[in-house]
């Protein structure tokens, strides 16, 4: 019967529907979003008075209860009962016993649950977004400074985990640093698109009062409201395109910090991490375990994951309002923030401090003969060959030292041989231009062109990533404005509400 369904509406929920998920929301709203519903309150309250939807006597009766509730109820001690379904109905319940039931209940006029979550979980990803990318820039910033000291440390570059080529630890952090800017380029652009208002669209279709929705984006720090209302409840993209960016994030810093591990090694040994970055072990007094680089590993992929499980939460759900979208999963999702930021900012730390071991360097690289590529190239520069002839001399070069345990630096004798042989002539290059040509330094000075070790090349690339980290630093800074504009606009506008009558 119908009374009996009424009835049903008033009584509490059953208890193990409370304990498991009722509760668990309301802890959420409570947690995260508290703030953000003292502002949603006041800026469409200033919003519906402006408009003439409310009168400003109204308004202003409805303003004073809602200041007097934000003095009076402190949302940290707020315990879950099930009198009301949700902390939205808290709120109103709170606003109605101050005003009464009819003006407290005209704050919700031209509004729905459903705007208003969207816009509090864009609030709340805008915030953390923002955080990542201060913390982003930071790392940055220090990856810059590394590279510009560290740009003529040589060391040995690896593909397919075997020595290639010599180059710098400021050329190999230059690689490092254009994909940590593609990834804040990334995470900017999540961030505009949180960056529009779903405050507005209602339910799902807008509403026939006279909103003013571009008003209250702007009273809330958003930088327009978004266009289409159907979009701004059922779109859920401005979730799914900043989790993909973090995802992203994470795993790229991951394969770098997977190099230091590997380059940590006692076999390698390639950078000396220090003792700040150092623990010991319990039992053998020689280890010295750089324990950081596998806590900043497994918590990279941490912070991946948990944005990773955000993406697949969203995959084949339909494409409305859905609580799949909605608190629970959004409060999940905080997750990849709180373990990323521990991330960036160690790694902010710890590029600074290692240090290159040259000795190390040396050896690898003179073991490995991998700077005998440059010597095939010299060949094909002052001798006249074709590569594949060049090449042929290298390679039969580079064998003939391994062979004998030698160092490639005093192979002219096998290189004279190899060329002999191949070519049925002398070579016209002595030993002091056959040691300068396969030296560590010559192969990296010669590398000069665009993107290149040599250190006009690294100059040009410094400069132009100092130039990048500056318009992140711009971006910011108008991020800020708008936010600080804002906050002192509605506080602005709805103190004169309180003053009304």
């Amino acid at each position: 019967m119908n009374t009996n369904a009424t009835d049903d509406r008033t009584r509490f929920p059953d208890p193990v529907y409370k304990d498991t998920v009722l509760a668990p929301l309301f802890d959420h709203a409570r947690d995260d979003h508290a703030e953000g519903f003292r502002r949603i309150d006041r800026a469409h309250l200033v919003m519906l008075e402006k408009t003439g939807i409310l009168q400003r006597d109204v308004a202003g009766r409805i303003a004073r209860a809602l200041v007097e509730i934000d003095e009076t109820v402190d949302p940290a001690q707020l315990e879950y009962t099930g009198e009301v379904e949700d902390y939205f109905f808290l709120r109103e319940a709170e606003l109605k016993a101050r005003v009464g039931a009819d003006t407290g209940g005209r704050l919700h006029t031209a509004r729905s649950r459903n705007d208003i979550d969207h816009t509090l979980f864009k609030m709340a990803l805008k915030a953390r977004l923002a955080a990542l990318l201060d913390e982003a820039r930071a790392l940055l910033s220090a990856m810059i400074d590394t590279a510009e000291r560290e740009a003529e440390t040589l060391i040995v570059a690896y593909t397919h985990g075997q020595p290639a080529q010599p180059t710098t630890f400021g050329h190999y952090l230059g690689a490092a640093i254009e994909v940590l800017i593609r990834d804040i380029e990334r995470l900017e652009a999540a961030h505009a698109v949180a960056d529009l208002s779903s405050m507005g669209a209602a339910a799902i279709t807008t509403s026939g009062f006279p909103v003013d929705r571009a008003l209250v984006a702007e009273l809330l720090g958003f930088g327009a409201p978004q266009r289409n209302s159907y979009s701004c409840i059922a779109a859920v993209d401005y979730t799914t395109g900043a989790y993909a960016a973090v995802e992203l994030l994470f795993l790229h810093l991951g394969r770098l910090i997977q190099d230091f591990q590997v380059w940590s090694s006692f076999e390698v040994a390639q950078i000396y991490v220090p003792n700040a970055f150092v623990q010991i072990s319990s039992i053998m007094p020689q280890k010295r375990n750089p324990v950081p680089i596998e806590h900043m590993r497994h918590l990279s992929s941490q912070a991946m994951g948990k944005a990773r499980m955000m993406k697949d939460i969203m995959h084949n759900t339909p494409f409305t309002d859905m609580n799949d979208s909605e608190g629970e999963s959004q409060q999940a999702g905080y997750g990849a923030f709180e373990t990323g930021s521990r991330v960036l900012r160690l790694l902010a730390a710890f590029v600074p401090a290692l240090k290159i071991n040259p000795d190390r360097v040396a050896a690898n690289i003179d073991r490995a003969c991998i700077t005998i590529t440059e010597l095939a190239d010299t060949l094909v520069r002052h001798e006249g060959l074709s590569f594949r002839q060049a090449h042929e001399i290298a390679a039969a070069t580079a064998k003939a030292v391994v062979a004998e345990g030698a160092s490639l630096s005093a192979g002219f004798t096998p290189f004279a041989a190899a060329f002999r042989e191949a070519t049925d002539r002398e070579t016209t290059m002595d030993e002091a231009g056959f040691a300068e040509a396969v030296s560590p330094e010559y192969f990296v000075a010669v590398r000069d062109r665009f993107g290149g070790p040599a250190p006009v090349a690294m100059a040009e690339a410094i400069t132009a990533y100092r130039a990048v980290l500056s318009r992140f630093e711009d971006t910011a800074r108008a991020r800020h404005a708008q936010e600080t504009r804002a906050a002192e606009a509605l506080d602005a506008a709805f103190n004169a509400l309180t003053e009304a009558c």
